[in-house]
Parts: structure tokens; sequence; C-alpha cells
């Protein structure tokens, strides 16, 4: 059963279960400010980036040449200003960086045909984190995100992602033709890397359109008992700033969210 946090989040699809509109996404950057982590001030980077994800449906819709210019930048700003590594383990960081409302601007293959990134690729570090034997088998698609097994097209409406930094939970909302599919669960640090939120998923409903709201939790509850862990998935944040963050995840898969939701126009 695959499981991102966009975590997506982490594990993303061309052919998705539940298709929106064709519709195109014209992304309005929004106004980058400085980094945190290692505190250089990255704001043309970010502009670059984001102009860069503009106009291609979440990624669907990016050709190779875009998708390894978005790699470039990404691993350019990762190895410049990577976040502290308390940013989970410090509860005043995580409220004041992580915490709250990100919405889902890009998603890709972290890695492509395309040499991009060189010797200096971004490299997941004992991606099934030990016994819990986390799927890393790569998702390999762009434009859409998989929550607990649930794949969903968002190459026409930001997926929401909201962390509770208080309670420790992580869910993920996202409008399908069906209705909406909320996705949610647990999450902890990462006894691995420090940077690494891994999920144990328990909550997933689809509120349909037409029609009561469906409560299929049952499945993760299924899955724990199978596996002995509710533990399915993990995104590790790579670059954070006050408007933009970028994650990578368990089934190779590349996130960049930002704070605002931008319209499309």
């Amino acid at each position: 059963m695959r499981a991102v946090l966009f975590l997506a989040a982490a594990s993303l699809g061309r052919g998705a279960a539940f298709n929106l509109p064709g519709l195109t996404n014209i992304f309005q950057p929004p106004a980058p400010t400085s980094a945190a982590g290692g505190g250089k001030k990255l704001a043309s980077e970010e502009s670059q980036l984001l102009a860069a994800i503009s106009n291609t449906g979440n990624g669907k819709d990016a050709d190779l040449a875009t998708q390894a210019r978005v790699l470039s930048l990404v691993r350019k700003m990762e190895t410049a200003s990577p976040p502290s590594p308390t940013l989970l383990s410090n509860v005043d960081e995580a409220k004041s960086m992580l915490d709250g409302d990100w919405y889902l601007q890009y998603t890709a293959p972290s890695e492509i045909d395309v040499d991009s990134e060189g010797d200096d690729k971004w490299v997941a570090v004992d991606a099934a984190e030990g016994d819990a034997n986390i799927e890393t088998r790569q998702f390999g698609t762009a434009g859409s995100v998989s929550g607990g097994g649930i794949p969903v097209d968002a190459s026409s409406d930001p997926a929401l992602q909201s962390f509770d930094i208080d309670n420790s939970r992580v869910t993920n909302k996202i409008m399908a033709g069906i209705g909406q599919v909320t996705v949610g669960g647990g999450f902890r640090q990462s006894s691995k890397v420090p940077l690494r939120a891994v999920v144990g998923f328990d909550t997933a409903k689809i509120a349909l359109n037409v029609g009561p709201t469906i409560d299929i939790s049952f499945l993760f509850d299924i899955r724990a008992a199978i596996k002995g862990t509710f533990d399915a998935g993990w995104l590790e944040v790579t670059y954070i700033s006050d408007n933009l963050r970028i994650g990578r995840g368990n089934k190779g898969s590349l996130f960049i969210l930002t704070r605002e939701k931008d319209v499309n126009v």
C-alpha cells in the first residue's frame, strides 16, 4: 500500500485513480523570503524555482528540460541552506517554521533520465527506516499524490498538507473528481535522519460530492496488523523558509510546497 506525506505527502501519477478536469495550472509565485537553516538569503533561487514550476500542472506537464532545471535549483538550495537539524525535535522551532497549512505546487521524481545533478544528487539514507521496513519502490510519476495508497491527480488543484505540531499529526486533503479525499496520521522524528518525519496513517475519508462521507480508515488497521506497525511512509524536509518548503519522500518523490495556495487565473 503506497503511503506518502507529499506526503505526500511519500509517497506521485499519470493515470491516477481519481482524475480532476484538465485545467491549466497558472501558478503565481509568492514573494519569497530568506530561508531558515543555514541562514543564507536565497530569495533569488526561490523566485527562479517558483518561476520554473509555474504552468506545469503541479509537475504533470513538466518536460525533461524543466524537470532537470527544477532538480538543479532544488539541489543548489538544499546544499546552500539546509534546515536546522532540530527542526523536528525543537517544538518552538517546529511551530515557527513547519506548523500549519502548506499547498503542494509541484511533485515529480527525484531522479530523471537526464543527468542534471551529477555526483551531487540527493540520496536517501536508510530509506526503509530499519525495522519499520517502509516501502521504497519508486513511484516515478509526476503531478499526483498518493496518501495511504489512494492515488489522486493533483495537477489542477494544489493538495493541502497540514502539520499539527502540538498533536504530532499530519493531514493531507485534496479534491478528487468524486469529492474530497482526506488522509492523516501521527508522525514521529526518525531515529535515523533528524529531518525525516515518519508517518503512520490511521485516517482515510472520502467526502463525496453527492452523498455521505465514506470512512475507510479500517484499511490502515488491517495493514498495520499485517505489517506490525502503522509506519507507512516518510517525508524529509530538505529546505524550508517562511514561504516555501522542499521535501523528499520514501518513494523517491520531490515535493515543493508553499504557504499560500495562489489562485489560478
